[in-house]
């Protein structure tokens, strides 16, 4: 028996689960000193807390393209982060424009909705075209070659888009009331936090509902379990797969806008590369493949990334943790790959018996 653990047990499982434990010491050790320095009241709790949700609902959205397109092509769109830049980068040089012409002032609802529908629009048509022209050809070949394309499609979409709107950073304009603040129970929450969550719970919630319960949803299910036997139903594969594309774009597009209005600085070329990886880091997190994991680990991944730098480092005696908010999200993709690699929601893979 003790030839047969040892034989299971290598010196690289003996270094993960050292690993392991020794950064559930780290964590647990800076909490319980950043806590007991009380340098922060329960009141800044929950305003970062508040922060966090408003960051993870943007992370939310563009993580649910990254796992339907997983869900059903088994393949990482590493372009995706372009196509939410596609949307959110167009939609600022449009609201620059109503800015100066007055509009965004006097009518900055029905603006917002406008803003809206040009992000989505545009996230929309560069998805369907980034798989009709890149990846549609690619469809039987190794699952390498279209990780590889989608890089360079990454790359290529950036240029584009330096090449149509330059290089300089633009700036959203800003929406009336949207700017304002309320206090609740003594903490400051901006009411602009509270609508980027709203909305994009009720686009969460609405996908889920999309999926399960009408018949294109029903054939993108079919589609993700068994192409060829979906093709032979009557289903058309390229069709689902366009429209799955669609959705993911329509989503990041959404989400271009509600960072523009929570952050409303440093709208540019490159804007959609770090989002991207953290909303892929969301996807892997929640279980990907899975749209309650995507929704659930965007979420989880913004307050991990607000709350994480007080919470964690500073009881460390880390000086300026805030600006480890990067380290802190991306720690989190290497924890959740030596945990539970399938992800909070994601199914565990049957063992083969020997």
């Amino acid at each position: 028996m003790r030839q047969q653990f040892l034989e299971r047990f290598s010196w690289i499982d003996l270094f993960l689960w050292v690993l392991r434990v020794g950064v559930i010491v780290l964590i647990v050790w800076g909490t319980i000193r950043s806590l007991a320095l009380g340098k922060y009241s329960a009141t800044t709790w929950l305003s970062l807390i508040i922060a966090g949700l408003a960051q993870g609902s943007i992370y939310a959205l563009i993580a649910l393209g990254y796992t339907l397109i997983y869900g059903v092509l088994l393949m990482i769109n590493f372009a995706h982060g372009e196509v939410y830049m596609a949307g959110a980068f167009t939609s600022t040089i449009v609201a620059e424009a109503l800015k100066q012409s007055g509009y965004a002032e006097r009518y900055p609802i029905p603006m917002i909705g406008l803003l809206l529908v040009v992000s989505m629009v545009v996230s929309t048509v560069v998805a369907v075209l980034l798989e009709r022209v890149a990846y549609r050809p690619l469809r039987g070949s190794p699952r390498l070659v279209p990780l590889i394309t989608a890089i360079g499609a990454s790359f290529a979409l950036q240029y584009i888009f330096r090449g149509l709107y330059g290089s300089a950073f633009h700036t959203y304009p800003e929406f009336g009331r949207m700017w304002g603040r309320w206090n609740v129970g003594g903490a400051t929450i901006q009411v602009v936090q509270v609508v980027v969550l709203v909305a994009a719970v009720v686009m969460m919630v609405g996908l889920y509902l999309f999926v399960e319960r009408t018949k294109t949803g029903k054939s993108l299910r079919a589609v993700s379990e068994d192409k060829e036997i979906a093709a032979l139903m009557g289903i058309d594969v390229d069709r689902v797969i366009a429209i799955t594309f669609a959705i993911g774009g329509l989503l990041a597009g959404a989400a271009g806008v509600c960072r523009g209005l929570y952050q409303p600085q440093g709208m540019y070329w490159f804007m959609g590369f770090f989002p991207g990886l953290k909303a892929f880091t969301a996807a892997v997190l929640g279980g990907i493949g899975s749209i309650p994991g995507a929704m659930l680990g965007g979420l989880f991944l913004g307050v991990f990334e607000s709350v994480g730098p007080n919470l964690f480092l500073e009881g460390l005696g880390i000086p300026a943790a805030y600006q480890l908010k990067d380290v802190i999200a991306f720690t989190m993709l290497v924890l959740v790959l030596m945990f539970r690699p399938q992800g909070i929601m994601g199914e565990k893979l049957a063992e083969k018996k020997a």
